[in-house]
């Protein structure tokens, strides 16, 4: 008579299909590395760490700090706060403490600076707030849209009302800038135009390729004429258009909607445009040049998208992160190319500025094709 139950089955199939879901590395890259990595990277930037640095910018009057002792915020920055100097960035903080065991401490680095630099500052995302002294009356610059802008507003204007006996409910003091280029579109736009390059790439280009391997079509080109390096250039130079109308479309659209314009040279950012297409095209060509399985391929694309995602300053300024790392983040492909665009649509920078790195990204990509059409296999 046959167990209704019968374990030892149950637990075989059990076990079979355990040991083959382990095999799968997109099974693991998205169960166990994907959300370690997402929580080190976001973490390291907005956890709740020992110090929350807010750097606020401060116009300069004829007379430095160290003189002027009729300015409030000169009195204000004499009295409570400490002369910090950052060798890294060659610059001279003044810097106030509030401390706060259960929402942690916030730093505030108060810089001396014009507006020239502050408004260069504002668009890379090193400030976020501008204070400017004018007839005894103190002034905040700021762009109210960025969340990140108004909570420094806040707690700056409590902490500066607080200490001069002024009222911080006035809001007659808040000066929205109106300048192209402070606003977080502004940021956000170019950094949104360089990912789409680097994920329309990585992923039209590396996962056509290793799903016509795995499907065996690759295999059926090996009896043809055809040269490697011709198959592979033709998928580029497609890929290359699709970005390029991609590109355009989403520049039109905030163009429409929201008013951005290029403000530096359009010569230049089209070969910005061209070297990062290079830079992304190569290292997906490499990447897929030796891989047959989706699973494996899934794994490897998004090893290489996703960190620059999270750490190369699209969606957010990459100063968050520690000072340590920021020398690292700023030699990525995504990060070059998006600092670059950056810099040519609200900056006004032209071939001078950005040729460097866009040769360094033509570099970059060349290689690593070279490499992948030397590991290329059919099959």
């Amino acid at each position: 008579m046959n167990n209704i139950f019968k374990g030892r089955q149950l637990f075989q199939l059990i076990n079979a299909h355990f040991r083959e879901l382990m095999r799968e590395p997109a099974v693991l890259f998205w169960g166990i590395v994907f959300p370690i990595l997402m929580s080190l990277g976001l973490g390291a930037a907005f956890s709740n760490k020992q110090d929350i640095i807010r750097k606020v910018g401060i116009i300069k009057t004829t007379d430095s700090i160290a003189t002027d002792t009729s300015s409030i915020i000169n009195k204000f920055l004499l009295t409570y706060t400490t002369k910090d100097y950052h060798v890294n960035e060659n610059t001279t903080y003044y810097s106030i403490i509030i401390k706060n065991k259960k929402l942690g401490n916030n730093t505030f680095l108060f810089e001396e600076t014009n507006w020239k630099d502050a408004i260069i500052a504002l668009k890379r995302g090193k400030l976020n707030v501008v204070m400017e002294e004018k007839n005894k009356a103190v002034s905040y610059f700021f762009d109210p849209i960025n969340p990140d802008a108004q909570l420094t507003y806040i707690k700056l204007s409590k902490l500066f009302s607080a200490t001069n006996n002024i009222n911080s409910e006035n809001t007659d003091n808040i000066k929205q800038l109106s300048l192209e280029g402070t606003r977080y579109i502004d940021f956000l736009i170019p950094g949104l135009i360089a990912m789409g390059i680097m994920m329309s790439s990585m992923w039209g280009i590396s996962y056509t390729i290793i799903e016509r391997r795995s499907k065996k079509f690759l295999r059926r080109m090996v009896s043809t004429p055809m040269k490697k390096s011709y198959f592979l250039i033709s998928i580029v130079t497609v890929r290359f258009a699709m970005n390029f109308i991609e590109a355009c479309l989403l520049f039109l659209f905030a163009f429409l909607a929201f008013g951005i314009h290029i403000q530096g040279s359009i010569p230049a950012l089209i070969l910005l445009f061209i070297a990062g297409n290079i830079a992304f095209a190569g290292i997906a060509i490499f990447i897929s040049s030796n891989t047959s399985k989706t699973e494996v391929g899934n794994a490897l694309i998004n090893v290489v998208v996703m960190p620059m995602m999270v750490l190369s300053g699209i969606f957010f300024s990459y100063h968050n992160f520690p000072d340590w790392c920021i020398p690292i983040i700023q030699k990525f492909p995504l990060t070059i190319m998006a600092d670059d665009i950056r810099s040519i649509f609200t900056e006004g920078a032209g071939f001078a500025e950005t040729i460097k790195h866009s040769l360094i990204l033509s570099f970059t990509g060349i290689l690593f094709f070279i490499a992948g059409v030397k590991f290329f296999k059919w099959y």
